[in-house]
This record gives structure tokens, sequence and C-alpha cells, in this order.
């Protein structure tokens, strides 16, 4: 199981997490910041768990690219 975390308030909307891993992240027209989809927020905090341990590349090299450093991935 992969856990993404997203602190979405700190995203300064530069779309490299949205480039590598598309299926996960989308850029906001309301505000330039970007989503990840399907999650759940609490205290700022935007969460996913992924089953799919095939996403794990695409998820770390987004991760890795965020300049402000706002996208934790860990496996549990």
């Amino acid at each position: 199981m992969i856990i993404i975390t997203l602190q979405r308030k700190k995203c300064i909307g530069c779309n490299y997490c949205v480039e590598v891993a598309p299926e996960y992240f989308r850029m906001s027209r309301k505000d330039g910041k970007t989503n990840l989809l399907k999650s759940y927020e609490r205290k700022g905090f935007f969460t996913v768990k992924e089953p799919n341990m095939n996403a794990l590349e695409s998820l770390e090299k987004a991760a890795e690219m965020c300049p402000v450093k706002i996208i934790d991935v860990r496996i549990k």
C-alpha cells in the first residue's frame, strides 16, 4: 500500500507532479494549485491510499521533483 500526502496550501503551481503522475495529480483552474485526486483532507493535508504498487516509481519521482517538497510518498 502506498500512502500519498500533499500539503496543498504550500503549492506554488509548478505542474511537475501533474507531468510525472497525471493519474494522481491535476491542476486546479480556480487557484492554479495541484489537487491530489480521490484524496481526503485533514488539517490541510490531502491523503490517498493506493494499493497499486506499480504507481510507486511515478509517485516518488513527483515527490522528488516538487521544488517546495510538499508531496510525501510512503509505503505501508
